[in-house]
């Protein structure tokens, strides 16, 4: 399993700030990723309350999903993300459970795993099942299916 502490998310998945709902990947490999994301006061899912809200939840286990296979698409070697550039999207969520929500400041870590995959020439498409919780509690566990796509250098 490859163990960062450094990786700048940011070159791997296309989506930036205000959108980027990861920080950190603690852990990935083939099959696994663990991300972690602290909610801060200019998240957009924040609600009136300063809860992150559910749609902020989803949108974080995506990401954190979406690295698994979006890996596959980098060489191992390759730490700034030079290798190519993907889209991807959720193209079905099958189930998802919402215990809580957490708070602005609080870190939430996403835990995420491979369950099917089908690549074709240049697009993948995934089934990952993805839990998250905040150092005390379970939040969120779902399934869902991902679609991820290469984007041809010009």
């Amino acid at each position: 399993m490859n163990k960062f502490t450094s990786l700048d998310i940011t070159k791997f998945l296309p989506h930036r700030a205000p959108f980027l709902m990861v920080d950190h990947v603690l852990s990935i490999d083939d099959e696994h990723v663990k991300t972690s994301f602290k909610i801060k006061e200019d998240c957009i899912f924040l609600d009136e309350n300063k809860q992150f809200n559910e749609v902020g939840l989803i949108e974080n286990a995506a990401q954190t999903c979406s690295s698994i296979v979006g890996k596959s698409y980098f060489e191992e070697d390759d730490l700034e993300g030079e290798g190519t550039k993907l889209i991807g999207f959720i193209s079905a969520i099958k189930k998802v459970t919402i215990l809580a929500t957490p708070k602005m400041g609080e870190t939430i870590l996403s835990e995420a795993n491979l369950k099917s995959r089908f690549d074709a020439d240049n697009y993948s498409i995934c089934t990952l099942v993805c839990t998250i919780s905040t150092s005390n509690k379970e939040l969120l566990s779902c399934e869902m299916n991902l679609f991820i796509q290469e984007i041809p250098k010009n």
